[in-house]
């Protein structure tokens, strides 16, 4: 009997995978026994609302990752959506209706976030460089532009119609869930029922022979580079609304989460396999377990430390798997 599991593309997923859901339960049950904060209303608001901005993220990570990406520059997308919008909503707050000066910020943040990824996705797909250094030049300019225009100061005077977009709940869940579902299901049923999601692990199984197909990866290679771009920004816009305010420095870190999400849910770095509902599992994992450092007070400094052991855990974990395949 093999301990593996097989994916409808064909690919076999490590068994770690599988007991990701297993995994999860078992810290949440460990938790509520040594620590009694872990089941309050406050922590689990706080758990679910981050776990959801991540699951955003990491869907788009998960796409770029399939194609044979990277995309290093989320979280300073991230930032510079914040910004950007904020800056127009400040800018527009006296002039024009609190709903239509919302609006107008939340078009022009994720605009923002389609034009880092358009840039990300040509640097990739036309100029040929390589998704790690392309992503990462993309993440110093845009973060170091988000920082410049704020001088490292927060924006205020957002709207209340958009703030109340970010700290609003409905059946005690706050709205953050509710557009994670949303973007989740709708990835899941785009890779499960659509010519898209199989044209997508086909060029990220082999771009040579999806090209000799009829497959356009070049155009395949800048969307899903946009997609996580907006995707992105749509976290940050969230985020923004829950603070109330824009802030240049609002996504540090959640670049390697994102992958280490996505990685520890099965998507390979050599491309072509990954599924959004796994991926949204990872997402959450990551998430409990950073509460669960908080929660047993581990130094913020020790924490990093952890999360990089954790994310080359999960990169050698794909390397096992590579080998698996071609054993």
């Amino acid at each position: 009997m093999s301990l593996t599991q097989t994916l409808p593309d064909g690919k076999r997923l490590l068994p770690a995978v599988g007991l990701l859901p297993a995994a999860i339960l078992i810290i949440a049950v460990v938790l509520t026994f040594i620590e009694p904060r872990f089941l309050s209303g406050q922590n689990m608001l706080n758990l679910l609302r981050g776990a959801s901005l991540l699951m955003i993220v990491a869907i788009g990570q998960m796409l770029v990752l399939i194609a044979r990406g990277f995309d290093l520059s989320v979280g300073a997308t991230m930032a510079l959506t914040s910004v950007v919008s904020a800056s127009v909503m400040a800018g527009l707050g006296k002039t024009l209706p609190p709903e239509l000066v919302s609006l107008l910020g939340i078009l022009a943040g994720l605009g923002a976030g389609l034009l880092v990824g358009l840039c990300n996705g040509l640097c990739v797909a036309v100029l040929r460089i390589a998704p790690f250094m392309a992503t990462l030049a993309t993440a110093s300019i845009i973060g170091g532009l988000a920082l410049l225009l704020t001088n490292g100061i927060p924006i205020y005077g957002l709207p209340k119609a958009f703030i109340t977009i970010g700290r609003a709940s409905w059946l005690g869940l706050p709205a953050a869930v509710y557009v994670a579902l949303l973007v989740v299901g709708l990835m899941a049923w785009i890779q499960r029922a659509t010519a898209l999601g199989v044209h997508l692990y086909a060029i990220g199984g082999n771009p040579y022979a999806a090209r000799v197909s009829g497959l356009s990866v070049l155009r395949s290679q800048i969307g899903v580079y946009m997609a996580s771009g907006l995707l992105a920004a749509l976290a940050a816009l969230l985020l923004t609304a829950q603070l109330g305010s824009g802030q240049g420095s609002l996504g540090d870190g959640i670049a390697l989460k994102s992958i280490g999400a996505a990685v520890i849910a099965g998507v390979s770095l050599h491309g072509g396999v990954g599924k959004a509902h796994r991926v949204a599992l990872g997402a959450l994992f990551m998430l409990l377990l950073n509460n669960a450092m908080d929660l047993l007070r581990i130094e913020s400094k020790a924490q990093t430390i952890v999360m990089g052991l954790f994310i080359v855990l999960v990169v050698a974990m794909d390397v096992y798997r590579k080998k698996g395949k071609t054993a």
